[in-house]
């Protein structure tokens, strides 16, 4: 029988894990994979999230009990606008929907902090965008977060410019996140965003160095 996660991450208590996050457009992809490329072992909520949803999993199968098949597309993936579409406007239905899916991401992300504290001693780092607002500090026991960080003006422009959003969507957006102060208040390591990549990539070898001293 496969050990639970819960307890395998409870033999590894010390091990530093490290959380981060940041607002819309504030570049935590990019931090996250320039960590990557740096030696770091990183997990992305996000990715977590479509993985558990994929055709043949448990947890497509629970969507759709939930749904029904109008949830699916034609080649029997998760058809994720339609979905979205479905639960935006129903609390209730967004409820069921988070109900499902938190504790099977949960569950996958613990699993997969497990195989990278079984690799040695390189920092492991869990990509979550809401940290703050879903209590995950605590959930997974970080021992630090690192939140990547710029003037909400900038991120407006940056994901207007870059995604099909509106700015009244990416406002909105930053309304059900964490404020920039909260973020900044819970933080231990702040990468400043704003202004070019090579001050990025500065910061984030500096960021590196700083989590390696941690081992």
């Amino acid at each position: 029988m496969a050990s639970h996660p819960n307890r395998e991450m409870s033999k590894t208590a010390s091990f530093p894990l490290i959380g981060l996050t940041g607002g819309i457009g504030s570049g935590k992809s990019t931090v996250s994979a320039k960590l990557a490329e740096l030696g770091a072992c990183v997990i992305d909520s996000d990715m977590v999230a479509r993985d558990v949803v994929m055709p043949g999993t448990k947890g497509l199968d629970m969507v759709v009990e939930r749904f029904g098949g109008a949830v699916l597309a034609s080649d029997g993936s998760l058809d994720r606008a339609g979905l979205a579409g479905t639960v935006f406007s129903d609390p209730a239905a967004l409820n069921d929907l988070n109900g499902i899916l938190h504790p099977l991401i949960e569950e996958e992300i613990k699993r997969r902090v497990v195989l990278c504290m079984g690799k040695g001693s390189t920092p492991v780092i869990v990509v979550i965008p809401l940290l703050f607002e879903t209590n995950a500090v605590q959930r997974y026991g970080f021992s630090k977060v690192v939140v990547v960080d710029l003037p909400e003006e900038i991120a407006v422009q940056r994901v207007v410019a870059s995604r099909d959003m509106t700015e009244g969507e990416v406002r909105e957006r930053m309304v059900r996140q964490a404020t920039r102060d909260a973020r900044l208040s819970g933080a231990d390591f702040v990468i400043d965003n704003s202004s070019t990549s090579e001050m990025l990539d500065s910061q984030v070898i500096q960021l590196w160095n700083q989590l390696k001293a941690m081992f």
